[in-house]
Parts: C-alpha cells; structure tokens; sequence
C-alpha cells in the first residue's frame, strides 16, 4: 500500500504553485477513490465533433470526466490539427475549459521518427541514440522539444498562471511498436533520452508546470518495469497501460490484478503516485464490464487516476473504435453503476479551489 505521507515536492523544485498543489492533491485522492479518465472526451465521441459542451462520459453518466487526456503527436511539424485531427487551437480551449471546472490535464506525444521523418511507428534501429547529446538529429529534436514547450506555455488559466500538466513522454516504452521501444535501443539510452528530454524542458525552456509520468505497456515482473526507469530524481507518478484484447474477463481481472499489486510496491518503495495511464475494451462487448471486470480487477489496489482511450467513433476502414459508453450503449447502465458504487470520482465531485488553490 501507498504510504499516507504527503510527499511535499514534485521532481521539479520550481514547480509552479497550481502544480505543486496538483502534486499533493494526487496523492491525497488515493484514499478518496479513483479520479476517471477520459482520451479527447471534449473533441469528439461517437457520431459527434467540436460541440460545445459534449462529452460521451457526460451523456452517459450525466458528469464530466476528473481527468482530460490529450495528444501532441505532430505539433513536431508544426501541423495545424494533431495526429487524431484535433486542431492545437481548439486542444488549447479544452485544456482551459476543463482547468477551470477543477478538471486534471494529462498529455502524451506520439512524435514521428525524427530519424526517418516517417511515423511514431517506425521502429528504426538507432533513433534515440540519434536524438541524444552528440547524435545527428539532436538539433531537430531539441526544434521539437521547443514546439512543445511553446505549446505548453500557452496554456494559461484566466489569471495568466500556466496550466498544470501531466506529461508522460515515451509512453509503453517496453514494447516494440514505438521508435524508442525496447527492441531499438538499450535501456541506457531510454535512460538517457528521457532524462535529457525532463532536462531540457526545465531547465533549458524554463517549463515548470509539469508533472512527468513513466509507465510502461504490460510487463511480466518487477525486474521488466524497472528496467528503462529514469529514476527516481525525474518522475513524479508510475503506471502502465493495458486493454482487454479478447472475451477472457477473468484473465485480463487476473493480468491487471498482478501488475497493480507490482505496481503497488514499487509507488511505495520509490515514493511515486501510482496510476493507470491508459486502458480500456473496444466496442465494450461485454455489457457489465464495468463492474465485472473492470471495478474488480481494481479492487483492493490504489491508484490516483485511471484514463480510458479516446471514443474515434466509426473509422475510415470501417471499424468502430470506443472506449467509453455513450448515451444508449448497451454496458451504459453498468457503467453508471460503477459510478454510483464511489470507487470513481468524476468531474461533479471535484473544483478548482479543491485541486489547484
């Protein structure tokens, strides 16, 4: 179990105070219940874009996510819209919005290959060591790392403080899809690029609004988990990610059970806030997954926040991608259940005041 103690101060010692406050709220809420999460919930949702006000989590359960979680991903080539189609502009709007309710920012970055130029996805041997002090790309990557900090500093609340953020770069780090995954370098460089990534980003550009998250896609034991870790001096929460890829409830109850009881120990033994970065069952096949599933393999285990993945909707190729129920989808009822039983904190039990003063 997480100990009780309030760690005072996030890795960042010139925290900005709103992300300080952040910091010790997260901690605080492990004996509160779980703040619920959603990818994009303000953008878009099945069969809806760009509506003022909307949110499928909200149709389903009458309240606003805890957690708003974004994406970077192509703010590298100075795109107008994202790699979900989601323009920066209106990202920078929700972001805003969602702070001044007393919601919690978190954002990943897909970065392209800055090697190849090609996508996050192409896995070409030598990128992160080409990013790194002395390698050939360092200076395109130090270019990004600037977009990014631009974008960041932009975000401000409606007294000019900037708006805190959880940044969780490098994500599913042990997996083999990504550029910087296990396969195409070694753990000392990943080391090395996230550190130098955190280091640049405070003390190069200055941004102090962050909290950084590590976390890994799925991993076998403790020795797996610790294996890229930075270390303790550049990251402020731990937590993996994981999705239900068949109809076995018991096996993904059983999976997610053994992670987070390893992921337990190590927030403590480190001194981290434990969380569930991403997670989720597509199309939601199973109607009381919620509560079944879901709620139970969470039992008994504490974490700050869970975030569930973005609702795409009908896709180009067909397929329909979903994370969250909407109003009338069929695991909708369930889903309100576990909302009821308080295991989960949604939007309407949180403020401003409470989170961030």
């Amino acid at each position: 179990m997480v100990s009780t103690k309030i760690y005072a101060q996030p890795v960042d010692i010139a925290a900005t105070k709103e992300t300080l406050h952040l910091y010790q709220f997260l901690q605080k809420t492990l004996y509160l219940g779980i703040l619920f999460g959603h990818q994009d919930d303000l953008a878009y949702g099945v069969n809806w874009k760009y509506v003022d006000g909307n949110s499928d989590v909200q149709s389903a359960v009458g309240a606003y996510p805890a957690v708003y979680g974004w994406e970077l991903g192509r703010i590298e080539n100075d795109a107008t819209n994202n790699i979900d189609g989601v323009p920066f502009a209106k990202m920078r709007q929700y972001i805003q919005t969602a702070y001044e309710r007393g919601g919690i920012i978190t954002i990943s970055w897909h970065l392209n290959n800055p090697l190849t130029g090609k996508t996050a996805w192409d896995p070409f041997p030598g990128t992160v060591a080409s990013i790194l002090p002395g390698g050939e790309k360092n200076a395109v990557y130090n270019s990004w790392l600037d977009k990014v900090a631009n974008f960041l500093q932009s975000l401000t609340g409606k007294y000019g403080e900037v708006i805190p953020v959880i940044f969780r770069p490098f994500h599913e780090l042990n997996g083999n899809w990504f550029w910087w995954g296990k396969a195409h370098c070694t753990p000392d460089e990943m080391i090395r690029l996230y550190r130098y990534t955190e280091h640049y980003l405070k003390d190069v550009k200055n941004i102090h609004n962050l909290l950084y998250a590590f976390n890994t896609d799925q991993f076998a034991n403790l020795n797996e988990y610790e294996e890229r870790y930075p270390g303790n001096a550049f990251v402020d929460i731990v937590g993996f990610d994981i999705y239900q890829r068949d109809n076995n409830g018991k096996a993904f109850v059983h999976n997610i059970g053994r992670m987070l009881t390893d992921l337990d120990a190590f927030a403590a033994t480190h001194k981290k806030i434990p969380a569930l970065t991403e997670f989720g069952f597509n199309e939601i096949p199973d109607k009381n997954w919620w509560t079944t599933v879901f709620a139970a393999g969470l039992k008994g285990h504490q974490v700050a926040y869970v975030l569930a993945w973005r609702n795409a909707g009908a896709k180009a190729d067909g397929s329909k991608e979903y994370y969250v129920p909407f109003q009338g989808e069929a695991s909708q009822p369930d889903f309100q259940k576990m909302k009821k039983s308080g295991l989960f904190i949604f939007q309407d039990k949180l403020s401003f005041s409470k989170i961030y003063q």
